[in-house]
């Protein structure tokens, strides 16, 4: 998914280096409480002369402590442990002619397949948690997470990898710069988009308990789901979407904010056809029959008669209100309904545009017949709308330019605003409306020179 190198092919090289340090240099003394002391005379060493590697290295850290791990006088390579005021310290290598590297405290401390870790490993008291020095990138991506475990993935010549895995089951793979920079550009995303086995994959937390999130939004969402199944979907800049079926045969789309997880709202199937394609573990083309008979219903109570042939969700960031658009089988002319729990209003297509909402099901011409007959209202029947288009609008007013079939120039209705059937209130030449949205500019309407 990502262009990188595996972890254990760039540790191990460095690795390998480490261990022609001799064992008495690079292997510290230990406590009486098996834990490593750090030699005074190492720590003044690393004080003096780390801080310059890590500058030169790129990597993001201000030293607060560091050690002189050992040298390698054939090879030509010293090698150091420093912790940093950022968090996350480093083993670093240093090489006469080359550019110092720098290993994550994640990277130099992973134990190798025997079990044990190398001579690179942090044993500075700064290092103790390398887990939790994921910490402030975590949360400048703006995800929250108490993280329970940490370890590295890899680095590639540009970026870095690494999971962590969460209170509550919840993982994520972080992505950063490399050498690591809490400086630079941080991207966190759900372990769930990731392919279990793949070069860049989850395996402190499982699919299983991460899915398990679907549970506590079922609770949240209110819908009495008694969950049969459940299924990650996708997720966008901002939000994660789950299918749920329920034991009953409905089933759900969940919406979370990624960035918190919390819950935003519950989409039934019958809406969901946005998401991704919509629900694949229910009928949902079932449940849109239903749900279309539904909305039959409601644009009916709402005064606006329509055997819903077809209909689409759109965008709102009010959960308590839906806004659809409805095609309708008896009429030519569609709509954009807008219900709440206590009712609705239906606008036509006509004045949809001017309240915001433009519909895609239906065509233009069957719309004119209405504002031709608006045009009656003022005298003005002579003129057959053969087009039209919303030119603008104030705070209570909608304007709309229409051209006559004989070519003549036409004219700008204007319409009150939030208003379900609103007659015409007002009629302008393209002279008196010049100064609406840029004036007429329909080519019949267009001024000749």
């Amino acid at each position: 998914m990502f262009p990188m190198r595996p972890f254990a092919i760039g540790l191990s090289a460095a690795l390998a280096v480490a261990i022609l340090v001799p064992a008495a240099v690079i292997s510290a003394p230990q406590e009486e409480k098996g834990k490593p002391a750090i030699d005074a005379k190492a720590r003044l060493a690393g004080m003096q002369e780390a801080p310059a590697v890590i500058q030169a290295s790129g990597a993001g850290c201000t030293v607060s402590d560091a050690r002189f791990i050992g040298e390698d006088k054939k090879a030509g390579a010293k090698y150091y442990e420093v912790a940093c005021f950022e968090g996350m310290g480093f083993a670093a290598i240093a090489k006469k002619d080359a550019a110092p590297q720098v290993y994550t405290c994640l990277e130099s401390s992973q134990p190798g397949p025997d079990g044990k870790v190398g001579g690179l490993a942090c044993i500075l008291p700064g290092n103790a948690y390398p887990s939790y020095n994921l910490a402030p990138f975590v949360k400048k991506a703006g995800v929250s997470c108490a993280i329970e475990k940490a370890r590295a993935i890899g680095s590639g010549a540009k970026n870095s990898y690494f999971e962590v895995a969460c209170q509550g089951g919840s993982g994520y793979i972080v992505q950063t710069v490399a050498p690591l920079n809490i400086d630079g550009d941080v991207v966190v995303n759900s372990c769930l988009l990731y392919e279990e086995g793949g070069n860049v994959s989850c395996k402190l937390t499982n699919r299983q308990t991460q899915l398990s999130v679907v549970d506590t939004l079922n609770g949240a969402a209110g819908t009495n789901c008694a969950v049969k199944d459940r299924r990650y979907v996708l997720s966008t800049k901002t939000d994660n979407y789950f299918e749920v079926s329920c034991q009953d045969g409905k089933g759900y789309m969940y919406q979370q904010t990624s960035a918190t997880g919390a819950f935003v709202r519950s989409i039934p199937c019958a809406q969901a056809g946005f998401v991704s394609g919509g629900c694949t573990m229910t009928d949902a083309v079932a449940a849109q029959t239903e749900q279309a008979g539904f909305y039959s219903k409601l644009s009916a109570k709402a005064g606006f008669p329509c055997d819903v042939e077809k209909y689409g969700m759109l965008p709102t960031t009010d959960p308590k209100k839906e806004i659809v658009e409805l095609k309708c089988k008896n009429s030519e002319v569609g709509g954009i309904a807008v219900f709440t729990a206590t009712g609705g209003m239906v606008f036509d297509c006509v004045t949809a545009e001017l309240n915001g909402y433009r519909c895609s099901f239906t065509k233009k011409d069957p719309q004119y017949a209405r504002l031709t007959k608006d045009l009656v209202g003022f005298n003005k029947a002579s003129c057959q709308v053969s087009d039209a288009r919303a030119i603008g609008a104030t705070e209570t007013e909608g304007f709309v330019e229409v051209a006559c079939s004989d070519g003549l120039p036409g004219w700008v209705l204007a319409y009150p605003l939030g208003v379900a059937k609103p007659a015409a209130k007002e009629f302008l030449s393209c002279v008196q409306a010049k100064g609406i949205g840029g004036g007429c500019k329909l080519p019949t309407n267009k001024t000749k020179s």
